[in-house]
Formats: C-alpha cells, structure tokens, sequence
C-alpha cells in the first residue's frame, strides 16, 4: 500500500497565501470592532469587510497557485529592492507619524521605490514624487475633501 503524501511544489507562493489569511482575518476583526456606524446607507466598516473579502479572494488564488505542479523555475528574490521598498514604506509612515505630512512621505516612497526598480536618478525622482505628491494631496483633499495626514508643507494649501 502506498501512501500518497501532500508535496507543495510552491512553497513561497503558499507562505503568502498564509500570510494574506492573517491580514483577511486582522481587516475583518478590525472592521467588526469599529464603534463609528452610519445612520444612513453604508458604514466605514463594509469598506474593511470588502477589503478582507478581497484578501481572502488572493489568498485562495495563491493556494491554488501553489499546489498546481508548474515547470516553471521559480526565480530568487532580489532582496535589494525589497529592501528599498520596506525602507520607502518605513520613511512614508515615519513622516506621517513624525508630523512631516504625507506629500513629503509620498515622495519618499516615490523617490526609493523607483530606486528598488533600478533608478539611479535620485533628485529626479525627488522632484517627480513631490509633484506627484501634491497632486494627489490636492485632488484629496481640494476635491474630494478627504483628509489626509497633514505636516508644515500641507498646510500651505
């Protein structure tokens, strides 16, 4: 008698799939521990249940990304640019929570994610993720009139 066992042939792909069920079941607790509900049409929590749903939508697709035999040879990860993307991330939440604002975050996200990709024109980039930056920030908070995180340089405006 031969026992079949179950072999991943992914297993990258089956640890984010682990990892987007975390964030599913973390959005939705979040979303049902939200005390703010709207007396009229839909409240901010059916956007976090929509969000949770989403990722429990991506997390089945990676199972079965991973468990489906593929000839494909997986390429390394150039951790580099991981890198630089986490540290782009880390500076955008650190200018948010240092006070700095969020068009100065968003174009250090812009300015290193475009390094992670390869870029090596820093100022440049720079100057392309402000201008963008304060696009966004206007379109935002101008005329959407959604707040966004607001630091010295916000305020201007």
């Amino acid at each position: 008698m031969t026992q079949k066992t179950l072999r991943i042939p992914n297993r990258p792909t089956a640890m984010i799939a682990v990892v987007l069920f975390a964030i599913a079941f973390i959005t939705y607790w979040d979303a049902s521990h939200m005390k703010v509900r709207a007396t009229y049409g839909m409240s901010a929590s059916a956007a976090s249940y929509f969000v949770a749903i989403l990722f429990v939508v991506l997390a089945i697709g990676h199972l079965i990304s991973a468990f489906k035999p593929s000839d494909i040879e997986v390429e390394g990860a150039d951790w580099m640019a991981v890198g630089w993307i986490g540290f782009a991330l880390a500076g955008l939440i650190g200018s948010i929570w240092l006070g700095g604002g969020f068009i100065p975050g968003s174009t250090l996200l812009f300015a290193l994610t475009a390094r992670a990709f390869g870029r090596k024109a820093l100022l440049v980039d720079l100057c392309l993720g402000a201008v963008i930056g304060v696009f966004v920030f206007l379109l935002f908070n101008k005329l959407l009139t959604l707040a966004l995180p607001q630091g010295p340089l916000e305020r201007l405006f």
